[in-house]
Order: C-alpha cells, then structure tokens, then sequence
C-alpha cells in the first residue's frame, strides 16, 4: 500500500509522496523515523530562498543547543542510493556531510532548481500538496548562521508532526 508523509508545520501543511522505486531504504528509514515521533518538536533550522529548506535534525529541539543544529541524527546512517530523479522544485532528498553514506535523519526540500545535487544526494519523493507552505517556509527572513551563511531563520519554522498515512488519507480532509 502506499503512503504519504503529512508534515505539520507552523506555517501549514505539506504532502509528500515517496519514491520507494529508486530509494527504498530512504523512504522507509523517513517513515520509520516518523512513526517513532523523531521529527515532532523539530525546527527547519537551514533556508536558503530558491533553493531549499533543511529540519530533519533532532537537536532543533532544544534552543540551548542552537549552536549544534545541522550536527544532529538519529544514531545510524543509511547508505546512499543516489538516483535519476532530479531535484527540483518540492523534491525531498537526505542532507548529508561529505561522506555520500552519513544521511540520517535530515533532510531538505527543494524551493527551486537544484539539479546540480543530482545523483550526489538521495532525493527520496515530492510534494504533492502544500507548495504554498514551502513557499511561505522558503520566504522566512534569514540572518547569517554559524558558518556566515545566510541560511539561518530569524523566527522558528516548527514541524508540529510527521505523520505516515495511506495515499487515499491524502485527498481526506482532515479531522
């Protein structure tokens, strides 16, 4: 059966469909990370306009380790399963260092064209409803982060939830 991943931000909603075909060990460490609650009390702590915003990282939790955030997993990684799909607007693909198999919970949405990460990150599906909550998400005033890049959100995006629901739940309203 398939399913979607329902993100609950605090600027709305978005739904993602997975690709399963081309990274199956991606999509079901995402779910799996999702079913445990791993994301729920997350922030999007990376937004770069036209290009993507990045949560993913538990540490995002606590404001006291702000200094840390981007450092943050879940224990494990998940060898990379780079692919065809390219990243485009709404794609979700696993952020990582500079070691291809280090991904393990973060992740980004494209707001934009990012081709040039094809097949040196695992894109893993896309948005299929809530483009205008990336484009909200995407629009937060930034200020200079740790690294000097101006990628850090003046105001936090929180992700409420992720929830795993089948397909047909996606088209529901919700109750």
């Amino acid at each position: 059966m398939s399913e979607i991943a329902r993100i609950t931000t605090t600027e709305g909603e978005m739904v993602l469909e997975f690709w399963p075909d081309v990274a199956p060990k991606t999509v079901e460490n995402f779910k799996a990370l999702a079913r445990k609650g791993f994301y729920d009390g997350t922030c999007f702590h990376r937004i770069i306009k036209g290009f993507m915003i990045q949560g993913g990282d538990p540490l995002t939790k606590d404001a006291s380790k702000e200094s840390q955030w981007g450092t943050g997993g879940p224990g494990h990684t998940v060898k990379a399963e780079f692919n065809d799909r390219s990243h485009q607007r709404g794609v979700i693909s696993m952020a990582r260092s500079a070691n291809p198999d280090s991904a393990g919970s973060q992740f980004f949405i494209c707001d934009g064209d990012a081709s040039f990460l094809d097949r040196q990150y695992t894109a893993f599906g896309k948005l299929v409803k809530g483009e205008d909550v990336l484009v909200k998400i995407a629009g937060t005033p930034v200020g200079p982060g740790g690294s000097g890049e101006r990628s850090k959100p003046q105001k936090r995006i929180g992700v409420v939830s992720v929830n795993i629901e089948p397909v047909e739940a996606s088209n529901a309203p919700k109750t």
